[in-house]
């Protein structure tokens, strides 16, 4: 019986053939090390964890870990020890003095910006109000239809509500009141705590009855309820440093400063990582889609890792513009 015998020729004829089926340039992760992302405490932060853990890990095939966060430690960590590796949703204005340090010493660097219109803060109506009360734009015209969010105990004022006890939100919200001149129409009520003022909102949103707010996004609350932002004057730095101050002593109407919330990453993975480092530069979500992605875990009472998974699955038109074909398809394969 003859047996047969492959070539030099013949192998290589086949090692070539089958090279030339793979990807021409698969997307790989670049490094060995662990890459380690921070996961912070509420549902946004830690939904963004764990698409960045998905994509890392099933697309471009990294050791990428998840590991406990909140924004000033983290922050601090990253300072001083340059660890972790990444945190996708790093509020710089609540950690400013850090940040301004990270500069600095330039271990960490922003990749970019997460959300596309920055943290959202201000006051905010639902949109059927918006829709029935065309008149009502901007926290300009509060003051003179007050009797629109009157309050059942006293129907001769209307009811703000205000920000929860003890946040920076609160002396901001509370010397903005005095400079537009509310107290004259309004009452300008305190939530005692998150907790509340969001089942304030549910509260009123449910009955469809009006009312009016501070409150930050994107979050669940805004895609939930569908609220909507009243226009703000344009942003004046010193107006709002004075803002800012509890001892304000004259407090003037300026627009809310737009949060900078950052893909904060150490600097050297541009250098061990770079195709990681391009994929966090073009990380962005648009503020709507997100504040919808976390109503929906919301109601669904969903953990932040299967939030993650609805983004991956129901918006693939974002991410994966993200990251290179060959990336997204390996994503899309591990679902």
């Amino acid at each position: 019986m003859r047996v047969f015998k492959p070539t030099f020729f013949a192998v290589a004829s086949v090692v070539l053939s089958m090279g030339m089926s793979a990807p021409a340039s698969a997307t790989e992760c670049g490094t060995s090390d662990k890459l380690t992302i921070a996961e912070m405490t509420w549902l946004s932060a830690s939904t963004l964890a764990h698409i960045t853990q998905k994509i890392l890990a099933d697309g471009y095939g990294c050791d990428a870990e998840l590991v406990p966060g909140d924004t000033v430690p983290t922050a601090t960590s990253m300072l001083t020890k340059s660890e972790p590796d990444i945190a996708p949703e790093l509020w710089v204005s609540t950690a400013q003095s850090i940040w301004d340090d990270m500069m600095e010493k330039g271990n960490v660097y922003k990749a970019g910006d997460i959300f596309a219109s920055g943290g959202e803060e201000g006051w905010w109506i639902p949109d059927y109000v918006a829709k029935e009360h065309p008149e009502i734009k901007s926290i300009t015209d509060l003051k003179d239809n007050a009797k629109v969010f009157a309050d059942i105990s006293d129907p001769d004022m209307g009811r703000l509500y205000g920000c929860p006890p003890g946040w920076g939100c609160e002396i901001i919200t509370n010397n903005l009141f005095k400079a537009l001149g509310l107290g004259e129409t309004f009452d300008l009520f305190s939530p005692g705590s998150g907790e509340n003022l969001k089942a304030s909102i549910a509260r009123q949103v449910t009955r469809k009855k009006p009312i009016v707010g501070y409150y930050w996004g994107p979050t669940a609350v805004i895609g939930k309820f569908n609220l909507v932002r009243l226009d703000m004057p344009a942003f004046d730095a010193e107006k709002f440093k004075c803002l800012t101050d509890k001892n304000c002593e004259d407090p003037q109407v300026t627009g809310w400063a737009v949060g900078e919330v950052a893909v904060a990453a150490v600097s050297d993975i541009k250098d061990r990582a770079p195709n990681v480092a391009e994929f966090l530069s073009k990380m962005q979500v648009p503020n709507a889609d997100i504040s919808a992605v976390l109503a929906w875990g919301d109601e669904n009472k969903a953990d932040p890792e299967e939030v993650a998974e609805y983004f991956l699955k129901n918006h693939e038109a974002i991410w994966t513009q993200w990251v290179p074909e060959d990336v997204a398809g390996k994503v899309k394969a591990s679902l």
